[in-house]
């Protein structure tokens, strides 16, 4: 199976620091990797450089080829034509990706109308809005024709990341990358949104690159997982192999404070 995404000795830096080096992976259509670090560890500058979204003052050097274009030293405007068609992300706080001057329902159909003119195809209102309908349904947004006439200060965070997610699924993505995308949520939110993002990933065949500093949040919904630590890729393998052997001590540090944990959560209910 050939790659959709293919990363090789990938680096970036400043004028006078490394904040990563050397990171190889791939990941194919449809598959779903885990990027584990703790904060600082490189995981999002690395989406970051998947993205082509690094800031102008950091060098990339290696290689990454996403849906067969290099990304690596290519022109921004290049790049364009692969975000939303090839790529999107799902960042850790919904509201910076929002823009907070518009309602819900306008932003997702924003993305509805690019997506359609990309595949030559103009819309009319009626069918952007029924588009627009049938996202916030799928993103089991509650009440959703009061939700796409809302402004994001007047829904939840949780509600706010679903709309985020609706946005990304109007561009049909081949790979999706969420950020930290449940972070910022409390633990029963969480859970509805992992839940969420598990099922589109697999119905629409999408590839994901879930990263987070959370193991067993990585666990529910990774099949491979890859640990970074100061901005070194340290230890990778299935989900299952990491939590069960574990070989880098940072890895084992990580499943000892898990599963401590899960006992003392336990301990207290």
């Amino acid at each position: 199976m050939s790659a959709l995404l293919s990363v090789e000795n990938l680096e970036i830096r400043t004028a006078d620091r490394v904040l990563v080096s050397g990171i190889s992976f791939s990941l194919a259509a449809g598959e779903r990797i885990g990027l584990i670090g703790e904060s600082g560890s490189g995981k999002s500058l690395t989406a970051l450089a998947v993205l082509g979204l690094l800031p102008e003052t950091m060098r990339v050097s290696g290689s990454i080829l996403l849906d067969g274009r290099q990304v690596v030293g290519a022109r921004d405007r290049d790049l364009v034509p692969l975000r939303g068609r090839s790529i999107a992300a799902v960042f850790q706080e919904p509201m910076t990706a929002l823009d907070p001057l518009m309602r819900i329902g306008d932003q997702v159909a924003e993305v509805v109308r690019r997506r359609s003119r990309r595949d030559g195809a103009t819309l009319a209102g009626a069918d952007v809005k029924a588009k627009v309908a049938g996202l916030l349904q799928r993103i089991a947004l509650p009440e959703p024709e009061r939700i796409a006439r809302a402004f994001p200060h007047e829904i939840s965070g949780g509600q706010r990341q679903r709309a985020a997610i609706a946005m990304a699924l109007a561009c049909r993505p081949k790979l999706l990358i969420a950020d930290e995308p449940t972070t910022a949520l409390d633990v029963t939110t969480q859970a509805e949104i992992l839940k969420l993002l598990e099922t589109l990933v697999r119905d629409e065949g999408m590839g994901l690159l879930f990263i987070s500093h959370d193991l067993p949040v990585v666990a529910t919904i990774a099949e491979r997982a890859l640990v970074m630590r100061q901005g070194e890729l340290i230890e990778h393998g299935p989900v299952g192999t990491l939590f069960d052997r574990p070989v880098h001590p940072y890895t084992q540090g990580l499943v000892a404070a898990a599963r401590a944990f899960d006992e003392a959560l336990e301990a207290a209910l």
